[in-house]
């Protein structure tokens, strides 16, 4: 009997104390100084920083193989150089992209609630959603898009894949609320914002200039022809001042990586011997030795010895490697990359962390221009797009652009056919595009331009490849589904056309 009561009052005790562990716990383990509730200024910035550690990992080793900015010299299989790569390089961006939605949408939510309630935060979520969803299907074509990161509260786990065309249309009209959304101005902390700094303003013109981006990337299909190049016209000549765009350097989307806390350059994480294996590629570095131009001139516009681009040059001189060259011909690496961190390399360059720059849009209206669908001078647009390409890099440089033009002979001609003004233009957009994620391989596939030199090494029957394959994983996660998609776009293939590529 007494062991009996002797148990009771044991457990009565530890009820109470547990009891009085739990009274008020949440007021008591709650910090005074800060809030429970996740705040907009808390998301931008991390996700921000993410999404660009994922887009110049995979600009460096997948778009500039394929675009021949550089050759990673190698006869083994797989060489992205040769348009053969392995079906688990598709995992990569899928997966972060997705991953840095999930993200993005919470900032829009939580701007969106009661206790925010900020205009300006929601519109930038919508400008980084459209700019992540416009990078995964112009990469795998038809993806999940209106089911997409829907598990957690709608316990969708295995959403369906929107036809491409379909996220194109529907990319229009988040760029549209983000445009309205902006307008209001409302204030956002300036340190939540590594690209402008809390200038609202410059958000809502890097909105317009990627819908500009967008239209003209489908532009090409006859059943959306018409309204894209209407829309262009609309935003440019007739509605500008409800469109803003940029309108100068400095108004580019590009996050500058400082070296401080997070803006950390993630080339930091390659190793150096790493950083320097690939050669640069003969079609990149030829164009800028035959025009002299100033971004590789290293006596005079040199940082502590390096030129801008950081190119080393082989023996005196800037020398390629040709890719796709035939296995077993051995060119051996002349100029690379340098990699030393010391100075001032692509490594530690802060401009790498591009999003959007305003020569590109400088570049897509001379395009418009040339077609006739806005008024206004290609040429002029052209000239600008090729001055404001080489100052984003050298701010001081004192030259002409039309003397610098004429000299490399690559000015602009009114009276060339139009597939010659097409490739004068995307030949300097090429070099405007350099490390935009996958934006060279994107506008090569859409246009054809600039020409690329084939190698008899190529693999793929020596076609660009036309997208990335799923990753493996989603035949067996999202198996009918995935099914849906393969039928209705075509084989899983690296050969098979998305939307806007197909006539």
């Amino acid at each position: 009997m007494k062991k009996i009561f002797t148990v009771a009052s044991v457990l009565v005790l530890l009820g109470s104390l547990l009891s009085s562990c739990t009274k008020n716990f949440q007021e008591i383990n709650t910090d005074p100084n800060s809030t429970p509730n996740v705040l907009p200024q808390q998301l931008l910035a991390p996700a921000l920083v993410s999404v660009l550690n994922y887009n110049m990992q995979r600009n460096r080793n997948f778009n500039n193989e394929l675009m021949q900015v550089t050759v990673n010299i190698s006869d083994a299989e797989g060489q992205v150089f040769r348009y053969d790569f392995r079906s688990n390089w598709a995992d990569y961006l899928y997966n972060g992209w997705y991953q840095e939605l999930s993200n993005f949408k919470d900032l829009y939510r939580i701007a969106g609630g009661e206790l925010n309630n900020n205009k300006s935060y929601m519109g930038i979520s919508l400008i980084c959603q459209s700019w992540i969803y416009s990078m995964l299907t112009d990469t795998y074509g038809d993806v999940p898009y209106f089911q997409s990161n829907l598990a957690r509260d709608s316990a969708i786990y295995e959403p369906a894949f929107t036809r491409q065309k379909e996220i194109y249309l529907d990319l229009f009209k988040r760029l549209e609320e983000a445009n309205a959304l902006l307008s209001t101005g409302t204030a956002i902390v300036a340190s939540s914002d590594p690209v402008y700094g809390g200038n609202v303003a410059r958000w809502r013109k890097f909105g317009n200039s990627l819908y500009l981006r967008l239209l003209l990337r489908a532009s090409g299909k006859a059943d959306v022809s018409a309204d894209c190049i209407a829309k262009i016209k609309e935003m440019v000549d007739i509605k500008s001042s409800s469109y803003p765009i940029m309108a100068s350097n400095d108004e580019s989307a590009i996050l500058r990586w400082t070296g401080a806390g997070p803006y950390v350059s993630p080339y930091l994480t390659v190793r150096e011997q790493d950083f320097r294996t690939p050669g640069i590629a003969s079609f990149f570095i030829d164009h800028l030795v035959a025009w002299n131009d100033p971004r590789i001139d290293i006596p005079t516009y040199g940082v502590n010895g390096i030129n801008r681009w950081a190119i080393a040059p082989y023996q005196g001189a800037f020398l390629g490697v040709p890719s796709g060259y035939s296995p077993g011909s051995n060119p051996g690496k002349k100029s690379y990359f340098y990699s030393t961190t010391s100075t001032s390399t692509l490594m530690t360059e802060p401009l790498t962390g591009m999003i959007m720059n305003y020569a590109e849009l400088k570049f897509i209206l001379a395009e418009a221009a040339a077609k006739g669908w806005i008024s206004g001078q290609a040429g002029t647009y052209y000239n600008d797009g090729a001055l404001s390409s080489i100052l984003l890099w050298l701010p001081n440089w004192p030259g002409s652009i039309n003397d610098f033009l004429v000299a490399a002979d690559i000015q602009w001609n009114e009276q060339a056919t139009l597939d010659a003004k097409m490739e004068r233009i995307h030949l300097q957009k090429y070099y405007a595009l350099f490390l935009t994620d996958l934006q060279q391989w994107f506008e090569y596939r859409r246009t054809g331009h600039p020409m690329l030199p084939k190698e008899p090494g190529l693999r793929n029957n020596g076609v660009m490849p036309a997208r990335m394959t799923y990753p493996v994983y989603v035949q067996s996660t999202n198996p009918t589904n995935y099914r849906t998609a393969v039928a209705a776009q075509g084989p899983d293939l690296i050969s098979t056309p998305v939307w806007w590529q197909k006539p």
